[in-house]
């Protein structure tokens, strides 16, 4: 199983100087996961770990941890899937960002599961085929 890996989960473990008593666990099994290469990066989700970073020595040295984990490829059939995907959760009520509604079609539509901290993703849960990792 491979396991789409969002940006709350990474920054708590690379974007913070000291992991707090109470994200211990998330990064214990973000651990695991890389080390049993089952974590999956899209770039987006790159592009956003790295974006707002101010201090450009600290933004250098996340870039260059971060270049041991390939993109996974996203093709244009996963941007048509996100579009599906938020025209469905937006017709029943619920908003979403771009970059959360292609983690969903990447992940569904190569059987991942996602890996979140984010509690927006089990409101999309209610209408697409996600599965969220534990």
């Amino acid at each position: 199983m491979k396991i789409v890996i969002d940006t709350p989960i990474w920054s708590k473990a690379f974007r913070r100087k000291k992991i707090k008593h109470e994200d211990k666990h998330i990064v214990d099994s973000l651990k695991y996961l890389i080390d049993e290469f089952m974590e999956i990066l899209i770039g987006p989700i790159r592009q956003e770990l790295l974006s707002g970073i101010s201090d450009e020595n600290i933004f250098n040295d996340l870039k260059e941890k971060m270049k041991g984990f390939n993109d996974f490829p996203i093709g244009t059939i996963d941007y048509e899937l996100a579009a599906e995907y938020s025209n469905i959760c937006r017709r029943n009520g619920i908003q979403g960002s771009n970059t959360d509604f292609l983690i969903c079609a990447v992940a569904v539509k190569n059987n991942f599961e996602i890996f979140t901290t984010d509690d927006d993703f089990s409101q999309y849960k209610k209408y697409l085929p996600i599965k969220l990792f534990k």
